[in-house]
């Protein structure tokens, strides 16, 4: 009888492979193959040891990955063989930790379906238990201090497991096996409820009371998987006009939660792709078109024609929603502008004047994590912002960066960024660093990432406007090379990174504010360059901004540069509503500003000539939100019109100064004749398109590059995105779009990384 031969294989795997159940799958897979070995977790991801016949170590290395865990994705898998050492069984060995960690932690899961079932199963034990979780779905990222992803490293460690958590835990048949944050309502976290005094409420069931709560027009701060939530009824107005008083945020739309995806059909249209991004396990907040008939308070989104909605993520969510209500507004737990809380003395102090009540448990948040929004526009779904359910995912690059590069990010919208190799790990979401608050969480979020993915950067990022905060911080860490990055030059790169493309492009930069290389104020840009550098090809004509930031905050201040540098003196003779409700004595003040340059600096902003229109048109004079004049300007637009401005174009584009004052001038003509100003609102955002697919396509004549990148957070504006998008398609471009960070300053970091590593091979950048 022929002894079968035997052989011993090693396989390291990384990528997204601790704590979604990586372990146990293998140890599964090896028993039915009938091999021996063993599995463990380390810095490095995953180390398997698998011995046996050959036919059956090759099933096993096919099945490894066809039948992975859905949450795990491996990366890297490298195999050779070893000398075999006759091992009996298989086994699951403890955590290692080595010197070469590359091992990627999971982002935050929804819960999951089995858990779902057995979350309202009165025969469950763990029927109602809004910590239910397993393998499959449960806190991630929120909750990990460091790497390797186990108990002890989590904020799950002070919960020791009872018996039969304990048993479920090390069952390798079990969906619990090695689930870290595995409890139950014996030994797990459970639920306080408080007054807005600090009081706690005695009640037997925290959760009825807080529905009861609800209903009554409560608001209620409701502590989650990345923070807090500030909770009403989304049906009740005078609830939600409360919250905006009280939350200091007049009028930009809050998020909604519904308990379904039939409950959010009652409130906007669905198409197939928004609802499978709804149900995704990343549970994004989603930006759907409202119905005209939607029944939720007219103060949860005015002047929006969107809702943003979601579908609940945590255990928690399902038993406050279900049978209670079709929509709940849960907006983030904090004043405005200011990171959310995420600790429950912290919640107490700062939210008591925000909520009448406050739901608590007494699992510890690591690290906050705002809800994660996308959208769908030209055939994609869209970041808007990345964090929870992505974050600390990677965004993988063509070719590796040689040295771990740490990118500082923008000003708004602020995300951080670490490299490693081909992996560019941008932080979550932290918000505009204007505030003690944000700069804190922006330190906070670079010492917790560089703890979890163990990186320790070799050189620093930043942007180059010298009043940035992110940059001054990034000026006085000592010790490393750093790399200043102009802020449009980030924008190109960062799309160009993420599709994969190093060769030069043409890029359509449009943003609101980024500082120049001349020490202006850019935003309207047309750039040609790849990360080794880039080159002005062409820009909106600059026009001066009357009273620096104010003219942000009031736009009609726009609107009055732009019909001085389009009519001259003459624009006072103009018959324009506008002017009419402009008060006199600061329209004087206004053009003793622009004839003496009185703090009033140039820019060539498209996001400004967007809040310029939008006043001219008698929209919006002054904002309450970063970006509202203009997204007031694109919900204005009348879809059916299919014609824009032909006279305001130039015959020929050249390099330089792109005309703007035709454009103004038509649309002053148009409002002058009494035209719908949703009709102008469009043929405004048709010819601008137009006039930068002349500008691309005088670029590509001059160079040859038929590449377009299209970044900035212009490109939010749905509508003129996607007419823009077509052109250029329909003019044989190659066009770069944003997939996997915000096409705002919210994807800036990756940019950064990959231009100062690209600088500093090149002996750029300042040495330390």
């Amino acid at each position: 009888m022929a002894i079968e031969a035997t052989y011993r294989n090693r396989i390291r795997l990384n990528g997204i492979v601790q704590g979604v159940g990586f372990r146990p799958f293998v140890y599964r897979l090896a028993r039915e193959c009938g091999l021996s070995g063993f599995v463990n977790n380390n810095s490095d991801g995953v180390l398997i040891e698998i011995e046996g016949a050959p036919e059956r170590l090759a099933a096993f290395r096919r099945r490894l990955r066809r039948e992975a865990p859905p949450l795990a994705r491996i990366v890297e898998m490298r195999f050779e063989e070893v000398e075999p050492q006759g091992q009996d069984g298989f086994t699951i060995r403890t955590s290692q930790r080595d010197s070469t960690p590359s091992t990627l932690i999971s982002p935050d899961v929804s819960v999951c379906d089995d858990c779902l079932r057995e979350l309202f199963d009165p025969a469950d034990r763990r029927y109602r238990y809004p910590f239910i979780n397993c393998t499959n779905c449960g806190p991630r990222y929120t909750i990990v201090k460091r790497i390797p992803y186990d108990r002890p490293f989590t904020s799950m460690s002070i919960f020791p497991m009872c018996e039969a958590c304990a048993r479920e835990y090390h069952d390798p048949a079990n969906r619990r096996f090695h689930a870290q944050p595995n409890a139950c309502p014996e030994c797990g976290p459970r639920l306080r409820l408080y007054r807005g005094d600090g009081q706690e409420v005695e009640t037997d069931d925290p959760l009825a009371e807080t529905v009861r709560l609800l209903r009554e027009g409560k608001i209620v701060a409701i502590k989650g998987l990345g923070g807090f939530h500030l909770a009403v009824d989304a049906r009740n107005d005078g609830a939600v006009r409360e919250l905006r008083r009280r939350k200091g945020r007049a009028e930009k739309p809050f998020a909604l939660m519904a308990p379904d995806i039939d409950s959010v059909r009652k409130f906007c249209l669905v198409s197939r792709e928004e609802a499978e991004i709804l149900q995704d396990p990343v549970r994004p907040i989603v930006l759907l078109r409202a119905r005209a008939d939607s029944a939720l308070a007219g103060s949860v989104a005015p002047g929006n024609r969107y809702l943003g909605f979601m579908l609940p993520y945590t255990p928690l969510h399902h038993l406050l929603l279900r049978d209670h209500f079709d929509a709940l507004v849960m907006t983030s737990g904090n004043f405005s502008e200011e990171p959310i809380a995420i600790k429950n003395e912290e919640a107490l102090q700062r939210l008591a004047s925000l909520a009448d009540y406050l739901l608590l448990h007494d699992r510890e948040i690591l690290q906050r994590c705002d809800d994660s929004i996308v959208r769908r526009a030209g055939s994609a779904t869209r970041l808007v912002r990345r964090a929870r359910g992505f974050v600390p995912g990677p965004v993988f690059l063509a070719k590796p960066t040689r040295l771990r590069v740490l990118a500082c990010g923008a000003e708004l919208k602020n995300t951080i960024a670490l490299s490693r190799g081909d992996a560019v790990f941008l932080s979550q979401h932290i918000g505009d660093l204007d505030n003690p608050e944000a700069l804190a969480f922006f330190q906070q979020s670079i010492a917790h990432l560089q703890r979890i993915l163990e990186i320790t950067p070799e050189a620093i990022a930043y942007d180059l406007h010298p009043e940035y905060l992110s940059s001054k911080w990034a000026l006085r860490q000592e010790g490393l090379p750093k790399v200043a990055v102009q802020h449009h030059h980030a924008h190109l790169v960062s799309v160009m990174a993420e599709n994969g493309v190093e060769a030069p492009a043409v890029g359509l930069i449009l943003d609101g504010t980024g500082y120049g290389t001349d020490g202006t104020i850019w935003g309207g840009e047309v750039l040609v360059g790849d990360a080794h550098g880039f080159r002005r090809w062409a820009y909106l004509s600059p026009v001066p901004m009357p009273g620096g930031e104010a003219a942000i905050r009031q736009p009609w201040r726009m609107a009055v540069s732009y019909l001085v540098a389009a009519f001259g003196d003459d624009y006072a003779r103009l018959s324009l509503p506008f002017l009419r409700n402009v008060v006199p004595r600061r329209l004087d003040m206004l053009r003793q500003m622009l004839e003496k340059g009185i703090n009033s600096p140039l820019t060539s902003s498209c996001g400004r000539l967007f809040d310029g229109i939008s006043a001219l048109l008698g929209l919006r004079q002054e904002i309450s939100y970063e970006a509202q004049a203009a997204i007031e300007l694109e919900m204005h637009v009348d879809d059916s019109v299919g014609d824009f401005y032909t006279d305001a174009l130039p015959q020929k584009v050249v390099s330089g100064a792109l005309p703007v004052a035709p454009l103004v001038r038509a649309v002053v003509q148009d409002l002058e004749r009494g035209e719908a100003t949703g009709r102008i609102a469009a043929r405004f955002h048709r010819t601008l398109a137009e006039l930068f697919v002349l500008a691309a396509r005088q670029a590509r004549n001059e160079t040859g590059i038929d590449t377009v990148a299209l970044s900035g957070g212009v490109f939010q504006n749905v509508y003129f995105f996607e007419y823009l998008l077509h052109r250029l398609q329909d003019e044989a471009f190659a066009v770069l779009t944003h997939h996997h960070v915000p096409t705002n300053d919210g994807g800036l970091a990756l940019g950064q990384v990959v231009i100062a590593d690209k600088k500093l091979r090149e002996g750029e950048g300042d040495q330390p």
